[in-house]
Formats: structure tokens, C-alpha cells, sequence
């Protein structure tokens, strides 16, 4: 009978020894499903330390959240506008496919739109598949649909707090020269208010840190979006005391880099609601523009660091998936103003972190990767099944194998038919006329040379251009930018004809 059982032993082993997938799939139904923190952080380019510690930014734990996972140092966003950008990311569909180029209040994502009408939010997902879901701060446009969390953080209105007195700047500056309107932003700067404490994101931290100190029966879906350093630049003191303006750097600049840009590129560039580098430079204020963002974002990232310390003291410390990713790039005087809003390399250009278990770390992968493979890449870190309708693809096998990265790319898109591909040390940006802009960033990493007619790069185009998307749907009908002229004539134009 021993004998028996032995060879029964012996089979059994040998079955499951040539089946790997199934013995895989088995040891993943047995262990806990990891937690997922999702950090969102809105209008945060790379000026970090991790990545080019451009003018000795202070970003001391995003760097070590860095250093204890994967770092994607050529990420970008499917829109260089925060509503588009994170439509994109919850729906998993690129804004050429959805029809959402501009802003998107969150109840109307899904509910007109036939693309999006049946689609899965990206924290919905977590949640039919057997997470607790907790949402806080600007995670879509505005905070979330209704209803979309198991637990409800909301988001306080606006972005303040602001200060009585304020300078904002409308579209017309200093000069009394009458424009058309584009409508005001809250571009402003300065030390304000006293205390973090009176900061929305450091409530929201309280409220995360609160919730990390629970027990729960499910695994954790958290969303945690931070406000800064999205204009106003308005944060206290001490952080402004952290970057002296004697020790800032501005970036390079040329005025005159505009001359070889396609009219649709100006068009869409044309944004006197926000301040223009000239006018920085002139009026003395660029450094201390500079100065505020980088005061907002050593602000945040002491956020950040509460939010580490408080899940490395929970009972989730070893079973949390982490991943830290902004909406879009911002410039800070280059390409001559200080917005994001084109399909440039600093308005695209993001950060993307991961880590927790199963995640490399202290990895850099320098391929291009997109935030489209948000979705795609925590299904596949949480063992969840992968979503067939996610147009993005996980980065996991790209964090193992470098040989993944061949044939990397990430695509941006700005309003309907104009795209920018960035791939093999290039950028490619097609405009809805069929004009174009191509950079060689081996040569000309700040984007100064337009080499599109160049026909020493006509091989480079063509693979570029093989990753232009085929769908480029008509405006969304709920989805509008009236700030800016170029988009709101180009939703009349394309929507009215299409009617």
C-alpha cells in the first residue's frame, strides 16, 4: 500500500512540475491578494531628484520610493491636460479612441459616450474583483463618480487655500493691450498659509494615514490624489526656505524657438491666460516662479513620506503594491510659458513609479512606456485577470527583461488628429493638416530644431509615424476646453460637420 501511494506521490508531482501555469495559478488563489496605493500627483513634471534633480530640487522620499521599486524615466501621458490624462488612465482607452480631448466632468465619462458607456473604471475593476476601494483628492478631473468607492474621502472644492490679496494672472499681465478672452487661471505664487496643516493634501494624508491604521477583511484598493504643485503655487514658508533663489536654475531657452513651429502648433500653444516666459524674464519673476513650484513639490513629497512611514508601521508594510504617476508634464518657461498644454517633451514627460512585492528594486527602465499601461500593469501586479478592453499594455515584463523594450513607444495626443510619438531617442508630432515637427534628442534634447522636411531623417519618420492611432473619434459631446480658442473652433468644426 505504501508502494501505492508513493507512486501516486510521484505522479502527482511530476503533473504539476509540467504544469507550471496551473501550479501558478494555484499558489496565486492561495496567497493574500497585495494592496494597491495609488498616488496620483497633478501638474508634476521630472524635476525630481530621481530623474535629472534639475535646479537641486528636494524630492529626498519619492527618491527612495525609487529606489525600492522600478523608476520609469521616459514615461508619458496620453493628453498633456489633466482631464483627458486621467479619463485615459480610468477608463484604460487613449483619448483618440473616446473622443475626450478636453475636460470631462467625472459623472459623464461613461454616460453618453458609446465607447466609454460600458466601461470599467480602473478602481471598479479592483472592487468586482474583491477589493475594498478608497478614494481621497483629484483622482479623475474633479475627485470621482459617485459611488465609485467603497469609502468616500471626497475632495476639497478648488485649489486652495488663498491668501486675501492676490495676483493672478488673467491673459493680460502688465499690459493694458486688449485680448481675446481666454478665461483666468489661478496662476499665482507665493508663501501661504502658515501652517501644513491648513493644506487640503495634508488633510488628505491624515485621512489615508487614518484608514492604513484599520482592519480589513478585503485587500486594499487606496487612491490618493494630491493637488500640488497645480497652480496657485501656494504653500508655507519653510518649504520656499528650502530653495533659495539665489541657487536657481531656469531652463534653456531660446526666443526664438517658435519660428519653424506649423500654425496648428502656435494655435495650440497661444495661451496668454498663462504667464509667458518673456514677460518672467522681463518683470524679474521667473526664478521666483520656479522657486514656488519647487517649494509645492518638496511639499508633496513630504506628504508622500508621511504616507511611507505610516504603511511601513501598518500591518500592510509587506503586501502593498505602490505607484506614483502624474496627469502630465509642466513647463516652467520653455517653449515660452509656463503651463503644460502641448505635445512637447516637458508637457509629456511624467514620472512613474512601482514598488512593493514582486517589484524589482532600485531599477531604471529608460524605454519609452505609457500611462495608458497604468491599468494593464496593476491587474497583472495583483494577479487580478487582465481586462480585454485595456488599449495599454503591462510593464511588468518590461521591468524583468530588458529585452522588452524593444520597440517601446508612447503616444500623446492633444485634441483631435494631432499626436506626438516618442520613441528610439525621438519625437514625432503629426498635426490634423498632416504638418509635423521631428526632434533628434541625441542632438537636440530641448526640442529647438524642427527636422520634419530634413530628408536625412525621412527613415526615422516613417517608423514613427507606423504608431499613429487609425481612430481619432469626434469630440465627446460632454467634453470641452473653452480656455483655450484652437480647441473650443475645433469641436464646432468637427462635431458640427459630423452632424
Amino acid at each position: 500500500m505504501k508502494k501505492v501511494n508513493l507512486i501516486i506521490f510521484v505522479l502527482l508531482a511530476l503533473f504539476m512540475s509540467c504544469n507550471p501555469e496551473k501550479n501558478h495559478e494555484r499558489q496565486a488563489a492561495e496567497t493574500p491578494k497585495p494592496n494597491v496605493l495609488f498616488i496620483a500627483v497633478d501638474d508634476l513634471n521630472t524635476w525630481l531628484g530621481c530623474l535629472n534633480n534639475f535646479s537641486n530640487t528636494k524630492t529626498p522620499n519619492i527618491d527612495k520610493l525609487a529606489a525600492q521599486g522600478v523608476l520609469f524615466s521616459n514615461a508619458h501621458c496620453q493628453a498633456p491636460l489633466c482631464g483627458p490624462s486621467r479619463a485615459s488612465v480610468m477608463t484604460g482607452l487613449r483619448p483618440s479612441t473616446t473622443g475626450m480631448y478636453g475636460m470631462t466632468p467625472d459623472e459623464q465619462v461613461r454616460s453618453d459616450n458609446p465607447v466609454t458607456k460600458d466601461i470599467t473604471f480602473l478602481p471598479e475593476y479592483f472592487k468586482e474583483n474583491g477589493y475594498h476601494t478608497m478614494g481621497i483628492g483629484k483622482l479623475f478631473h474633479v475627485y470621482a463618480p459617485k459611488g465609485l468607492f467603497d469609502e468616500e474621502g471626497g475632495r476639497v472644492r478648488g485649489f486652495g487655500p488663498h491668501p486675501e490679496k492676490r495676483f493672478v494672472w488673467d491673459g493680460f499681465g502688465t499690459s493694458k493691450q486688449k485680448k481675446e478672452k481666454y478665461g483666468r487661471t489661478n496662476t499665482d505664487w507665493g508663501a501661504f498659509p502658515e501652517t501644513d496643516s491648513l493644506m487640503p493634501d495634508h488633510q488628505s494624508v491624515d485621512w489615508v494615514i487614518e484608514h492604513l491604521n484599520k482592519k480589513y477583511e478585503k485587500p486594499l484598493f487606496m487612491g490618493l490624489g494630491f493637488l500640488r504643485p497645480h497652480v496657485p503655487l501656494y504653500v508655507p514658508q519653510k518649504w520656499f526656505d528650502m530653495h533659495p533663489l539665489e541657487g536657481i536654475e531656469v531652463p534653456p531657452y531660446l526666443s526664438d524657438d517658435l519660428n519653424d513651429i506649423p500654425p496648428v502648433g502656435l494655435q495650440i500653444n497661444d495661451l496668454p491666460m498663462m504667464p509667458s516666459t518673456e514677460w518672467a524674464k522681463e518683470s524679474g519673476e521667473w526664478k521666483k516662479i520656479i522657486q514656488a513650484y519647487l517649494a509645492c513639490v518638496s511639499f508633496v513629497d513630504y506628504e508622500l513620506g508621511r504616507v511611507m512611514h505610516a504603511l511601513e508601521k501598518s500591518e500592510h508594510a509587506d503586501n502593498t503594491i505602490i505607484v506614483l504617476w502624474s496627469d502630465h508634464g509642466y513647463r516652467l518657461g520653455e517653449k515660452g510659458t509656463f503651463a503644460k498644454h502641448a505635445l512637447w517633451e516637458t508637457a509629456t514627460h511624467v514620472p512613474l513609479i512601482f514598488a512593493g512585492p514582486n517589484v524589482p528594486k532600485g531599477k531604471i527602465v529608460d524605454a519609452p512606456v505609457e500611462l495608458l499601461s497604468l491599468y494593464p500593469t496593476l491587474l497583472a501586479l495583483t494577479g487580478l485577470p487582465a481586462y480585454n478592453r485595456n488599449e495599454g499594455k503591462s510593464l511588468v515584463p518590461m521591468m524583468n527583461d530588458k529585452k522588452q523594450e524593444e520597440g517601446a513607444f508612447a503616444l500623446t495626443t492633444f485634441g483631435m488628429n494631432n499626436h506626438a510619438v516618442k520613441a528610439n531617442g525621438n519625437r514625432y508630432i503629426r498635426y490634423e493638416d498632416g504638418t509635423a515637427e521631428f526632434y533628434d534628442h541625441k542632438k537636440d534634447p530641448n526640442e529647438w530644431t524642427n527636422e520634419a522636411k530634413n530628408p536625412n531623417y525621412k527613415n526615422e519618420i516613417t517608423a514613427l509615424k507606423k504608431y499613429l492611432p487609425t481612430t481619432n473619434l469626434r469630440w465627446d459631446a460632454n467634453s470641452n476646453y473653452p480656455f483655450q480658442p484652437y480647441f473650443v473652433k475645433q469641436k464646432q468644426r468637427v462635431n458640427g460637420a459630423a452632424k
